[in-house]
């Protein structure tokens, strides 16, 4: 009886190594698919599903080992049937990931900083704070504590992130009122 007891100790750390040893392989850390230790963990299980089991919380403890990995190998099974489809979320997350990469690197070094298009309908800056103005009140929003310092402080730190993000030398700013959030009365 203590053979039993003692395997099922053993099976039980085997499954445990075997979930990790599959969650190492998801990640990436692990080069292949530990299919020795799965083909183990299958043996041992093979085993003692042809032998009787007299003790019941013997038996309770294998079915449960048993229910266990076989709901992990479904879903190894199904894992790697997307990674070799090519369709596993996190290989083609850093499949992107790796090419938006070597597009970005490949854009830095041959394309120079891009300056902004002209806008035709942009108002120039003097008229901008007035712009900003008139099109805050007419869609309701409160401009008592809007000052033209204020406004350029704020343009001046878009600005900065702007050409840093872009990499261009020049923005424009326009005042575009795109829907209002605020009914006009009826």
């Amino acid at each position: 009886m203590s053979s039993i007891e003692e395997d099922l100790q053993i099976l039980d750390v085997k499954l445990k190594q075997l979930r990790l040893d599959y969650e190492q392989y998801f990640l990436g850390s692990r080069p292949r698919e530990p299919v020795l230790m799965r083909g183990e963990v299958q043996k041992m299980i093979a085993y003692y599903s042809n032998v009787a089991i007299q003790n019941t919380a013997h038996r309770f403890k294998f079915s449960s080992l048993c229910s266990r990995y076989l709901t992990m190998r479904r879903q190894w099974d199904l894992i790697v049937r997307k990674i070799e489809d090519g369709t596993y979320e996190r290989h083609v997350f850093k499949a992107n990931l790796h090419a938006r990469g070597l597009a970005g690197a490949a854009a830095a070094t041959t394309m120079p900083p891009r300056k902004a298009p002209p806008l035709a309908e942009a108002p120039p800056s003097a008229d901008l704070f007035d712009s900003y103005l008139e099109a805050c009140k007419s869609v309701g929003q409160e401009t008592s504590g809007l000052t033209r310092d204020r406004l350029n402080q704020v343009m001046d730190r878009q600005r900065d992130s702007l050409c840093k993000q872009y990499g261009c030398a020049e923005v424009q700013f326009r005042v575009v009122v795109e829907a209002s959030p605020v009914k006009p009365p009826t």
